[in-house]
């Protein structure tokens, strides 16, 4: 049966737009990124990501990029939940049924029985697998992200290119922009100039967060302003060569402590009290003051889900 001409039309318009679509959608594939190990080339948009760091998943997550399986933490620990995930997105993991791949130690065997068609490795940090490379790129690309020296805006950024998930990347990031706008008009701000730390009370020591951390850039979006470290700090680097913290501990703990207010990224109230019990920090302007301020257990590690949250807080606080 010979089909009319005006249904031939529409039927060969409809092949042409589909054409022109799956032509536009390839026209994107494929892309070069670049990092610490060279240019790669991605073939075609990814559908099965690995995360060997539990702090890019939650960046991942947020763009809603096709994450598969992520490495994880500690479970139940004061910023993971029972899967070893980080809080503020544990509960959109399991919606997702993200697989845990391991806890602490990276295992090169259980990524590759997830058959990823791309590996996510952090350049720096405790979740970092850079040592296994070699392994993971002969499983997959495996591309190395630092996550220290950016905002979690412009991490998102960088892994929306990556994923093929701009759109999405951009659109988190502008109702993140929205609300803090809104924050910040109704912020009274405390005395200047704060520090933000993690503090861990057992071992009397603190992470001390730079300005070129994704928490410094925070606070400094809504017009905190940091103290700078004392000259001459020495600073522990059991971490490695690190752009987002200073490492405090012993005599250095107090000495590196030098603003007027404090800010506790995963830390409550028990931490609070912790550092006020202190004798050795009782004589600092903030504990002195009574300046020091929890902003949650889930603040570890910033990315759209925490930094929401440490808006809520802030607004709690200071409004």
């Amino acid at each position: 049966m010979k089909l009319p001409a005006v249904c031939r039309n529409a039927l060969l318009l409809t092949g042409l737009l589909i054409s022109g679509l799956t032509s536009a959608l390839a026209a994107d594939w494929p892309r070069q990124v670049t990092d610490s190990h060279g240019t790669h080339t991605l073939d075609s948009k990814p559908t099965r990501i690995v995360s060997t760091s539990v702090t890019l998943t939650g960046s991942l997550l947020a763009i809603d990029a096709p994450v598969i399986a992520s490495g994880a933490t500690t479970p139940n620990n004061r910023v993971a939940d029972d899967q070893g995930f980080l809080r503020q997105w544990g509960e959109v993991a399991k919606q997702r049924k993200l697989a845990r791949l391991y806890i602490g130690e990276p295992s090169a065997e259980a990524v590759a029985a997830q058959m990823p068609d791309l590996i996510l490795v952090s350049a720096t940090g405790g979740d970092s697998a850079v040592a296994l490379y070699d392994q993971l790129s002969a499983i997959a690309p495996t591309l190395v992200i630092n996550y220290d020296d950016k905002s979690w805006q412009a991490l998102l950024t960088q892994l929306g290119t990556i994923t093929g998930q701009e759109k999405q990347a951009a659109a988190r990031i502008a109702e993140f922009d929205t609300q803090l706008t809104r924050v910040k008009q109704q912020l009274k701000q405390p005395p200047q100039p704060v520090n933000a730390i993690v503090y861990t009370a057992a071992a009397h020591s603190a992470n001390l967060w730079t300005a070129e951390s994704a928490q410094g850039k925070l606070l400094q979006q809504l017009g905190f302003t940091l103290a700078t470290p004392p000259a001459g700090l020495n600073a522990s680097q059991s971490q490695g060569k690190r752009h987002d913290i200073v490492q405090l501990g012993g005599e250095n703990l107090a000495t590196g402590l030098n603003g007027e207010g404090l800010f506790l990224f995963a830390g409550d109230q028990k931490d609070v009290n912790a550092i006020y019990a202190n004798p050795l920090l009782a004589h600092l302007p903030a504990v002195q003051n009574k300046r020091v301020w929890a902003l949650g257990t889930e603040t570890f590690r910033l990315d759209y889900f925490s930094a929401m949250r440490v808006l809520g807080r802030l607004e709690e606080l200071f409004k």
